[in-house]
């Protein structure tokens, strides 16, 4: 493990700052604010250089920076293991590399930069200057007491000596709430909660309901599923009664309930069977306005009888899963979000890559042009149709960009190169666990291009099973995701795309003809290059000053008798 060092830092002619190396972490330099030390120099790079520790040292590595970076007078290639008194030289900055802090001087001249002597001390004119010259920040001198983990999050401390019972409720409910804030799902979440109440509080039955995520309708008790429960005996939990969980849903308060028949047992009657319970505690799972569900818990036996304490804490514990369950919902909407940007990343990437034009000057060409003029202000749905490789995709994002949908996301599909499952997964997504494989929600790419223009390539290669949901969307109606029953609804313009006689495929009984009238509204064709050939020339030049400027040669031009045979 490398030793504690520093980077002591000139500004002009002083050395100004100081920066402590820690053995394990990197450190970059440079001009951007993202690394660590800022360098203000217009000769510095944005990510100039890096300093790391290996094995027992410190190593200087440069990022290939622009003007390179030194160590005294000479410029590094490799990795270079830096030793007491090196001095780092990046544009006109300079760092001095240091174990002990006390050789870190203050009130240099420019001229007089420290140098190592062989015993790593530093030496030179700075080495005769007063104490009262020498920097060194503040540091405590003593430390008293180290802790890796507070005791409070360990579940093994019982916290019994000297602690309240108000002090232990609240120690394990700490630990609970740090346990729910790193659970990965609901389903775990719920489990940890629902494991936490029952350890501290009288109950040895108990669950949790929560409600649809997207429900926009009163909370009532038929909307509530259950997430998990738990016994601590051998009684089966049987549902919360009706009465209860509206009255919570209705007020909003956590209540205690008992039922007091006589004095050793209470009878309590369930939509689900009858049970024999002493007492029973419902808490709202609520989050400002919002209510996620409830956590019931009941006691089947007579000595154990849930007490105010028991309220308080399982209130609690509610207000937390709701926390969490809040955190969980941002977050996935956090990761669904980073897919929709990455995605128009990709498709802006790709559209400055191929150019983002239609290039030609035949009568055959303009048509297109008109025909994607005449699409701009509609929404209806586009089919575009040609041969392989006449640029239907290039097509497609003229149609796109000259739409109202024009800021919003292009993604493209290519129907014939998934098979029907994944296809059906790929236009509409899957819940967790819908399939081998679903190892999280993903959102299929209609819900990716809400707002914008999903292009659908080779649309004849589509099975019918896909056609007729396709067909819905159109339509229209809302679509679930594989394996999931929550609605969808987008704002999406579809275009189509083909190489294949659509009509042909009609009458094999292999394309649906509803589906085709719906996409068919408005056609475009593509003429291949053959039957456009004026615009060969033209395309010629423009490939030509392309790959002139990447090569960085000059523009030279074809032959005539070059162009007769790229025609012919």
């Amino acid at each position: 493990m490398a030793t504690l060092a520093y980077l002591v830092i000139r500004e002009g002619a002083t050395w100004t700052d100081v920066f402590r190396l820690i053995p394990g972490q990197s450190v970059t330099l440079g001009r951007a604010p993202t690394n660590q030390i800022v360098l203000k120099d217009d000769r510095c790079s944005r990510n100039h250089a890096e300093v790391l520790s290996i094995d027992d040292g410190w190593v200087l590595r440069d990022l290939h920076s622009r003007n390179g970076t030194a160590v005294g007078a000479k410029l590094i290639e490799d990795d270079y293991e830096l030793t007491p008194g090196d001095v780092i030289r990046i544009g006109r900055s300079q760092l001095a590399f240091v174990h002990d802090l006390s050789n870190a001087f203050a009130g240099q001249s420019s001229d007089s930069a420290p140098s190592e002597n062989g015993s790593g001390t530093l030496v030179g004119p700075a080495a005769s200057m007063d104490s009262e010259s020498i920097f060194i920040p503040h540091e405590p001198t003593k430390i008293t007491h180290r802790r890796v983990q507070s005791r409070f999050l360990d579940a093994r401390d019982d916290l019994e000596s000297g602690v309240s019972q108000m002090g232990r409720a609240a120690a394990m409910l700490a630990r609970l709430a740090f346990d729910l804030a790193k659970a990965a799902d609901v389903t775990v979440l719920a489990d940890l909660a629902m494991a936490g109440v029952l350890e501290r509080t009288q109950a040895d039955t108990g669950a949790i309901w929560l409600l649809p995520q997207a429900t926009s309708a009163e909370p009532s008790e038929t909307s509530l599923k259950i997430i998990a429960s738990g016994a601590t005996s051998e009684v089966p939990y049987h549902r919360v009664s009706s009465f209860l969980a509206n009255t919570m849903l209705r007020e909003r308060e956590a209540v205690l309930a008992r039922n007091v028949e006589d004095d050793s047992s209470v009878t309590t009657r369930y939509s689900k069977g009858e049970i024999h319970a002493t007492s029973v505690v419902c808490a709202p799972i609520r989050l400002n306005d919002r209510i996620f569900g409830l956590l019931h818990l009941y006691s089947s036996d007579a000595v154990r009888v849930l007490d105010p304490d028991d309220l308080e804490f399982t209130l609690a514990v509610a207000d937390t899963v709701a926390v969490a369950l809040d955190n969980l919902s941002r977050q996935q909407q956090l990761v669904e979000n980073l897919t929709l940007v990455q995605d128009e990343v990709v498709q802006l990437r790709e559209r400055f890559g191929a150019g983002g034009e239609l290039v030609g000057t035949s009568g055959a060409h303009q048509s297109v042009l008109d025909e994607i003029a005449r699409t701009s202000g509609s929404k209806a749905t586009v089919l575009i149709r040609g041969e392989s490789g006449v640029g239907k995709e290039l097509v497609a994002r003229a149609v796109h960009m000259a739409s109202h949908q024009r800021t919003g996301p292009f993604i493209c599909v290519n129907c014939a190169a998934l098979s029907e499952s994944l296809l059906e997964s790929e236009l509409f997504g899957h819940e967790k666990g819908a399939f081998t494989g679903a190892t999280g929600r993903k959102i299929g790419k209609f819900e990716a291009a809400h707002g914008g223009t999903l292009l659908l390539d080779e649309i004849g290669e589509m099975s019918p099973t896909i056609q007729a949901k396709f067909l819905r969307v159109l339509e229209g109606h809302a679509f679930e995701r594989v394996g999931g029953s929550e609605p969808v609804t987008v704002d999406v313009r579809v275009i189509a795309a083909t190489n294949r006689d659509l009509e042909q495929a009609i009458r094999e009984k292999v394309f649906r003809r509803d589906l085709y009238f719906r996409l068919n509204v408005l056609p475009i064709t593509v003429p291949p290059l053959r039957k456009r050939t004026e615009d060969i020339p033209v395309l010629a030049r423009h490939f030509l000053e392309l790959l002139s400027a990447e090569a960085g040669r000059k523009v030279v031009q074809f032959t005539s008798t070059a162009i007769e045979q790229m025609i012919h």
